[in-house]
């Protein structure tokens, strides 16, 4: 791997820590916040949310406009708006402040991230490099919220919460500046008209799903306006499947979601985060309300599974890219998974030895897991793509992320509010999700599965082959 390979690689995955790192630091920070700046129970969510509903929004029109001015290009324009929008954050004086920077760091992830993922897939052709490079990006974006926990509540603690905006800055002018040592430009692609119906479509579907799905984790899954987001979302959504059948030039070709290999990927890579992020929210839950951790202890426990995910994505999907089929190492890492959440649902009011017994080993499988099933999905959701392609398809792929975190975190805390007792609440969810990476795995497998070689002619009694 050349120098310019090694930049551009620690670019990337330096704006992918950003993207997810943020998901989970500003909850830590949050109720440091809303008392320093006045926020009211009911409007302080929106500190999460304006950042959700802009990201995953946005996604698609970002993918567009990175394959429009080139991967590289609005990967810098992408991390300047995006420190420029956490030093605004920061400096909030106001809720109104804090919720609008909130909001534009979500605009500017949403051009940041498919545009790195495009860069990746643009940059790393050989094999060999491609699985290392997947590899790393993959473990960095597992690791990042589990970051994004320990980092929070130390910056929170020792120094002040608006230290969880300021820490994006530093990081993403490195970014900046490693990308602009690599001296290399991908092609921006053919400018064309931007589809206009299919944006609004998808931004306003997007939109309604996510916020849908943070709607129902206060108020109820068969809340009225619960029910309105969630009907309004699949109704604008499959509208926008039908303009970008239609449209001359589609912000998301459907060639890109009907390959079954991509497919697969999509389906895993949701499915994954609906469990994992729910995961991540009953751990910290547990540890601190049940087991009396503080912010930073839990954090800190939490780390077990970010560097189980670093070794899960480089040492062992990183080095595997290649020599194993993909859909081996997903079905594997959703499995590996699937046995963490296992372990935790044998949890009891009770239970003794949680930390050795079965935390560790938890978020152990649970690391290893996730770090298997990042690679292979990234890979295979751009594979053989080129010009805007890659950039739908990168899109698509950070998309489905954000609508499995956001349906997971809803999913799952509705199931364990259901519970009278905290601990089988937690429980209950987690089976939950333990079926959930279940089917996973057998959709996956399913749509992974290898194809037959098409059979060869028996050959006739004088030795031609029979002609059908």
């Amino acid at each position: 791997m050349d120098l310019a390979h090694r930049r551009t690689l620690a670019a990337v995955s330096a704006a992918q820590l950003l993207v997810v790192l943020d998901g989970t630091i500003v909850n830590i920070a949050l109720p440091t916040a809303q008392q320093a700046l006045g926020l009211t129970d009911a409007n302080r969510q929106w500190a999460i949310t304006a950042y959700a509903l802009a990201f995953g929004g946005l996604l698609l029109i970002g993918g567009r406009v990175s394959g429009a001015l080139g991967h590289r290009r609005a990967f810098v324009v992408g991390l300047a708006g995006f420190a420029a929008a956490s030093a605004l954050g920061g400096a909030a004086s106001g809720p109104a402040m804090l919720f609008a920077a909130r909001a534009l760091q979500g605009v500017f992830a949403a051009l940041l991230a498919p545009a790195g993922l495009s860069l990746l897939a643009t940059t790393f052709t050989e094999p060999r490099e491609r699985g290392r490079a997947f590899g790393l990006f993959a473990a960095v974006g597992a690791a990042g919220s589990a970051i994004g926990l320990v980092a929070g509540g130390l910056l929170t603690e020792y120094t002040s919460w608006r230290w969880c905006l300021y820490i994006n800055v530093p990081i993403a002018l490195l970014a900046a500046l490693a990308m602009a040592r690599t001296g290399r430009e991908t092609p921006a692609g053919a400018r064309g008209r931007m589809d206009v119906p299919g944006g609004l479509l998808s931004v306003a579907g997007f939109a309604a799903l996510v916020y849908a799905f943070n709607e129902a984790e206060p108020l109820g899954w068969g809340a009225p306006k619960v029910l309105v987001l969630l009907a309004a979302g699949v109704v604008l959504l499959a509208g926008f499947v039908v303009v970008e059948t239609r449209a001359p030039e589609p912000l998301l070709p459907m060639r890109v979601l009907l390959d079954r290999a991509r497919a697969g990927a999509f389906v895993a890579i949701t499915l994954m985060f609906v469990a994992m992020f729910g995961f991540y929210l009953f751990m910290s839950y547990y540890t601190q309300a049940t087991l009396g951790y503080t912010p930073v202890q839990a954090g800190l426990v939490l780390i077990v599974n970010a560097v189980a995910a670093l070794a899960g994505a480089s040492l062992i999907a990183g080095r595997l890219h290649g020599r194993v089929p993909p859909g081996v190492l997903i079905v594997a890492g959703l499995l590996a998974a699937a046995a963490g959440m296992f372990v935790l649902t044998r949890l009891g009011e009770g239970t003794t030895g949680v930390l050795g017994g079965y935390l560790l080993p938890a978020l152990v499988l649970t690391g290893l897991g996730l770090g298997c099933v990042l690679p292979p999905t990234a890979a295979l959701a751009t594979a053989g793509l080129r010009g805007h392609d890659v950039g739908a398809a990168s899109a698509a792929y950070n998309a489905a992320q954000q609508v499995g975190a956001a349906l997971g975190v809803a999913l799952l805390n509705t199931v364990a509010a259901a519970h009278p007792a905290a601990v089988p609440g937690y429980v209950a969810a987690l089976g939950v999700a333990l079926a959930i990476l279940l089917a996973a795995a057998l959709l996956t497998a399913l749509l992974l599965r290898p194809r037959r070689a098409p059979s060869r002619p028996a050959p006739d009694p004088d030795g031609s082959a029979l002609r059908r």
